[in-house]
C-alpha cells in the first residue's frame, strides 16, 4: 500500500480525494443530500399498510354465497371483496401486489392463490379460509367432508417502501456524483490550465484519468455501503443473498454516468455550466427512471422512454439483486447497457472535447 501511494497514480488519486472531501458542497450532493431523502422516505412512508386483505374472487364461489349472516358479516370484516370474470388478469393482481389473494372454487375444493410478502396478512388469510372451509365441513353433517382448502402460494413483485426506494435513490446517487464531479472536474482542469499544465508534467494522461476514475470508483462505493447500512440498520432494509452483485453495477453505473459528466463538461465553457448541464441530464432521468417513485400506474410511452435510459436499468439491476433476490443473470443485460452507453458516450464527449474553453 505505502509503494503505492509513492507512485505518480497513488498520489494523484490522494490529492483528488483529499480535494473532495474538503470541498464541502460536494460532499453534500454527493452523500448528503440523497440521504435525506432516504430518511425522509424511510420515516414517512415505511410503516403504511392496509387493515383489510383485498381478496378477489374468480367466477362462481358458491360456498361463500352459502355462508350463514354471522359468518359473513365476519367474513366482510376480514376482506375486501372483489370478483372477476378472468383468471390471468386476477392473478396479476395478486403478482403486482395490488390484490393479497384470489379466490376460485373447483367443485367441492376451494382454491386460494395468496402471496407471503405481507406474511401477517398470509396468516390471516390462510388462517379465515381454512376455518371457512371446516365450517362448511361441519354443516355437511352426516356426510364425508365436501370441501377442502388448497392454498398455493404466488410469488408477487409487490416491495415494501423502503425496499423500493433504496436501491433507486442510490442509483440516483451515484449518477448524480459521478457525472457532477466529472463535469465539474473537465470544466475546472480546462479553465485554469490545469490540462495544458499536466501535458507537461513528467506523468501520463492516463495515470491522471485513472486516477480520477478510480477516486469516483471509490466514492460510489462508500456511497453504497452508507446507503444500504442506514436502510438495514435504521428502517428495516433487507438485502437477498445476491446483494453483491450491486458491486459490478455501481462500478460500471459510475463508469456510464461519469461518460454523460464528460459530454456536459466537454459541450460547456464554464464548470457551472457543466454541472447544470449535467443535471439538466440526470434529473429528469431519475424521475423517468423510477428512482422516487414506481412507474407502473404511468402512460405506456412515457415508461417506454424511461426504457432506453441508462439510470432505469441500473435501478432494475440493483431491485432485481439487492431486494427481489435474483441471482447474477438479472445483472447482466444491465451491465451490458450501461457498459456500451459508458462507450458511447465517452466517445462522442472525446470527439467534441476542445484543450480550452475559447
Amino acid at each position: 500500500m505505502r509503494r503505492l501511494l509513492r507512485t505518480p497514480f497513488g498520489a494523484l488519486s490522494v490529492a483528488i480525494l483529499r480535494g473532495f472531501v474538503r470541498d464541502r458542497s460536494a460532499l453534500f450532493f454527493s452523500i448528503v443530500f440523497p440521504l435525506m431523502f432516504l430518511v425522509l422516505f424511510g420515516v414517512l412512508l415505511a410503516n403504511q399498510d392496509e387493515s383489510e386483505i383485498h381478496l378477489i374472487t374468480v367466477g362462481d364461489v358458491p360456498l361463500l354465497d352459502d355462508l350463514p349472516d354471522d359468518a359473513a358479516q365476519s367474513f366482510a370484516a376480514t376482506f375486501d371483496v372483489e370478483a372477476y370474470d378472468d383468471r390471468d388478469a386476477a392473478l396479476e393482481e395478486v403478482e403486482k401486489g395490488d390484490a393479497d389473494v384470489v379466490l376460485e372454487q373447483r367443485g367441492d375444493t376451494l382454491v386460494a392463490h395468496y402471496t407471503q410478502t405481507d406474511q401477517v396478512k398470509a396468516a390471516i388469510t390462510r388462517g379465515t379460509l381454512t376455518a371457512l372451509v371446516d365450517g362448511a365441513n361441519v354443516a355437511a353433517s352426516g356426510e364425508p367432508p365436501r370441501f377442502a382448502l388448497d392454498a398455493q402460494r404466488v410469488e408477487d413483485d409487490s416491495l415494501t417502501t423502503i425496499q423500493f426506494v433504496t436501491p433507486g435513490l442510490l442509483g440516483w446517487a451515484i449518477a448524480m456524483s459521478a457525472s457532477f464531479g466529472a463535469a465539474a472536474t473537465l470544466q475546472g482542469w480546462r479553465q485554469t490550465k490545469l490540462l495544458r499544465r499536466l501535458q507537461l508534467a513528467p506523468v501520463s494522461t492516463g495515470t491522471i484519468v485513472g486516477a480520477r476514475v478510480a477516486v469516483t470508483l471509490a466514492i460510489a462505493l462508500g456511497q453504497t455501503a452508507i446507503f444500504l447500512g442506514l436502510g438495514a440498520a435504521a428502517f428495516g432494509l433487507t438485502l437477498t443473498g445476491w446483494w453483491w452483485m450491486s458491486i459490478p453495477l455501481v462500478l460500471v453505473g459510475t463508469l456510464c454516468f461519469m461518460a454523460v459528466g464528460l459530454l456536459a463538461g466537454a459541450v460547456t465553457k464554464t464548470a457551472e455550466g457543466a454541472v447544470n448541464m449535467a443535471n439538466f441530464f440526470v434529473l429528469p432521468m431519475a424521475f423517468l427512471s423510477g428512482s422516487f417513485f414506481s412507474l407502473d400506474g404511468s402512460p405506456a410511452w412515457l415508461r417506454r422512454i424511461g426504457d432506453v435510459l441508462p439510470l432505469r436499468h441500473l435501478n432494475q439491476g440493483m431491485l432485481d439483486v439487492l431486494v427481489r433476490g435474483q441471482g447474477p443473470g438479472a445483472a447482466l443485460a444491465p451491465l451490458l447497457v450501461l457498459a456500451g452507453f459508458a462507450v458511447v458516450v465517452t466517445a462522442i464527449a472525446a470527439k467534441l472535447f476542445r484543450w480550452d474553453t475559447a
